[in-house]
Order: C-alpha cells, then sequence, then structure tokens
C-alpha cells in the first residue's frame, strides 16, 4: 500500500500543477473555520502514499497541533451545543495525545476516511469524515469540516455520528438549507460505499503499520500561511514514540 517511486504532477485547484508528495514526506493537514478562508486546525501528518487516485498520510501520537478553543479556554466539545458556535473562539496548541491515525482521501470526493487502532494495534474502526474536498498546496491540504460523521465497525455495521452538532450548525447560520443538502447526499454516498464494502474499506489498510523510521513533524511557525503563499517553512522533526499511546478521542475535526 505504501508507494516508492518519485511522484509525478498533477493539477490542482485552478489550472497550477503540484509536484505530488513522496512517502515519508511531512505536510499539513489543516481545516478551515466554516464559511471562512482561515485555518483553525492544523495538524503536521506524513504522506504514506500519493498518487493518481488516494492520498494517504500518518497522524502520528504526540504530534503537535492546534485546535480551536473557546476565548475564555473553555474545550470547544466542553461548551453547550446551544452556544457553541456562536461564542468567540481562538486558537490554541496542543498534541495528539491518542493512537496514530491514518487518513486516506480520493482527490474531488467529499470525505476523507480515518483508521483507528487501540494501543495495541488491534483495528477499532473506520470513521468517515465528511467534509469539503481537499485542495492541495505546496504544504499540505486544505478542507472544510462539515460536522456529520459516519463511524464504521469491522463487523460492517455502521452508524451517524454528531447528527446533533450538524442541526446545530445549520441553526447557527454556519450552512444554509443548500448546503446542508449536499452534505446529507455525500453522507448517502459515502454510506452506499460501505454498504457495497468498497474502496478503501476492502482495501486492507487496517493490516498496514508506518515506518518506525519515521519521525514526528513539528508544527511550523507558519502553520496558518495563506495557501497561496508556497510552501510551508521546512519544520524540524522529533523521535516518533513507538508503540502509539492512549486510544485517540472519536470527535476531533471540529
Amino acid at each position: 500500500m505504501t508507494a516508492d517511486t518519485e511522484r509525478t504532477a498533477e493539477p490542482t485547484t485552478g489550472d497550477r500543477p503540484a509536484d505530488r508528495w513522496t512517502p515519508g514526506t511531512p505536510i499539513l493537514w489543516r481545516y478551515r473555520a466554516n464559511g471562512r478562508e482561515h485555518p483553525h486546525i492544523c495538524r503536521p501528518v506524513t504522506v504514506v502514499e500519493d498518487g493518481p487516485g488516494l492520498l494517504a498520510v500518518w497522524l502520528a501520537p504526540g504530534t503537535p497541533c492546534v485546535k480551536p478553543q473557546l476565548s475564555d479556554g473553555t474545550p470547544v466539545h466542553r461548551e453547550p451545543l446551544a452556544t457553541r458556535y456562536t461564542k468567540p473562539r481562538t486558537a490554541t496548541r496542543c498534541r495528539w495525545l491518542g493512537s496514530g491515525v491514518l487518513k486516506l482521501a480520493r482527490p474531488g470526493q467529499p470525505w476523507s476516511v480515518w483508521l483507528f487502532w487501540e494501543p495495541d494495534w488491534r483495528f477499532r474502526s473506520w470513521y468517515v469524515n465528511l467534509e469539503e474536498p481537499l485542495r492541495r498546496w505546496p504544504g499540505g491540504v486544505d478542507s472544510e469540516d462539515h460536522f456529520l460523521d459516519l463511524d464504521v465497525y469491522t463487523d460492517r455495521t455502521w452508524r451517524w455520528q454528531d447528527e446533533d452538532e450538524f442541526a446545530q450548525a445549520q441553526a447557527a447560520g454556519l450552512m444554509d438549507a443548500g448546503q446542508a443538502g449536499r452534505v446529507r447526499a455525500a453522507g448517502r454516498a459515502a454510506l452506499a460505499v460501505v454498504q457495497a464494502w468498497g474502496s478503501p474499506f476492502a482495501d486492507g489498510w487496517e493490516h498496514w503499520r508506518p515506518d518506525p523510521a519515521w519521525p514526528v513533524p513539528r508544527l511550523p511557525h507558519d502553520w496558518d500561511r495563506p495557501p497561496g503563499d508556497g510552501a510551508v517553512t521546512a519544520p524540524p522533526v522529533t523521535p516518533a514514540p513507538s508503540p502509539p499511546g492512549v486510544t485517540a478521542p472519536r470527535r476531533s475535526a471540529g
């Protein structure tokens, strides 16, 4: 599943080509605040595979990240749902405290699929994160989270996640009825792939393991650089912890 050859160029947004990333390259996986252009979530990740039909990256345990919190310091997930999307926010630095996550995304697809393991590498589940199709730029990829998600289990059962947040985001004006309808349609399309047990669920990615020589990328000082400004300053690295640590939080995009 990992690639070992130099990547060729592919078109991205607009007509500007971008070189593919070779395995082991650190890039940034970012999410913009809903309806805005400025990123408020940033996760340095390591490229596993970058081909015409798939981008796979590894989010290692202990990775320094950026996430939003309320301006008074309250973690977003602890704020009551009624005011979660209306109170002022700021960005804060943190570390990914859970087990590592493998993220898989196909060009133009309005979701990505994340794989979660227990600390002993027993596979736990897939997580379908509904989002804007990834937009590539020299330093990584950008998207916008769409709140609604889908958990998929090893027995091929599934369940929707965060339907309450999806409804509240609409009530707070973060998405209109048209966008909400498109997100629901994307969710149904993703569910059809699950029910047919298509790619990537049938591809064996749950047996994948990261290269133990890969270091954990650091968070660059210009993590929020506009994508049109070119590549983010190459970050230094720190040794990767092994094996992964505690269980990853279920809700992680927003």
